[in-house]
């Protein structure tokens, strides 16, 4: 478990020491008892021997006894789906702006 949000990371190496999850960044959206980060990542592909196409993930973390713990997230699994859900959000705000 992490203690601070900055230690948080999806990152993942197995037991035979390869890096199955590769995190390439993140973008803290919102910090306290209750912190969302998003994610930027790769996963290993053993059949290929390569890294996938980037891939997004967003967490919710609730803090506990001094130490987050993952409670929720949500995996957008291809650029058009991220596309998909930015251009969604514009739309909203573009709406909504005054």
């Amino acid at each position: 478990m992490a203690a601070t949000i900055e230690d948080l990371t999806v990152r993942y190496t197995d037991d035979a020491g390869v890096e199955t999850t590769k995190e390439l960044d993140k973008i803290i959206l919102s910090k306290g008892s209750w912190a969302t980060v998003l994610y930027r990542y790769q996963d290993w592909d053993r059949s290929k021997a390569a890294y996938s196409p980037e891939r997004y993930t967003i967490r919710r973390y609730q803090k506990r006894n001094g130490e987050y713990r993952q409670q929720s997230k949500f995996n957008i699994s291809s650029r058009a789906q991220a596309q998909a859900l930015i251009e969604a959000l514009q739309t909203w705000l573009t709406l909504d702006s005054p």
